[in-house]
């Protein structure tokens, strides 16, 4: 038993809404800034940034399954076997709002033309984050498992 334990990584995603993920894993792949990260058993201890993007896990409990979650940034801490990220927000692919995020999609598009017309470059950079953000949801909702 013990043995197993150290083929093992807890994965854990917290938001300020709580805990929206906590799973024993295999294999733990997440976009931080500089690249993809990809986690396993007895990695070093490292911190990291994360970008938005889809954290992807290779869950212990079903080697064929892959769980995908949308993360808007955050960090990721790994140590002792545990990694955790800490998210403003975080959603699994099963909890998607397709439709939403689809909308939100269009109003960001929406922002960006009209912010380019006005030519300012923060609430550009401010609707590109949003469309980012819808773009990862949807992206992630086509994983759904």
């Amino acid at each position: 038993m013990a043995e197993n334990t150290n083929k093992v990584v807890t994965v854990n995603i917290v938001t300020p809404d709580g805990v929206v993920y906590d799973h024993h894993a295999n294999l733990l792949v997440a976009c931080a800034i500089d690249g993809d990260l990809g986690i396993m058993a007895n990695h070093e201890p490292i911190i990291a940034p994360l970008k938005i993007g889809e954290v992807r896990v290779k869950r212990t409990d079903d080697p064929d399954h892959e769980d995908s979650i949308a993360v808007n940034g955050g960090f990721l801490e790994v140590n002792n076997n545990v990694a955790s990220i800490v998210a403003d927000s975080a959603e699994r692919s099963r909890n998607i709002d397709v439709t939403r995020a689809e909308h939100a999609r269009e109003r960001a598009q929406q922002k960006i033309k009209a912010a380019e017309a006005q030519h300012d470059a923060n609430e550009i950079a401010r609707a590109q984050i949003a469309l980012n953000r819808a773009i990862n949801r949807i992206n992630v909702s086509k994983h759904r498992g």
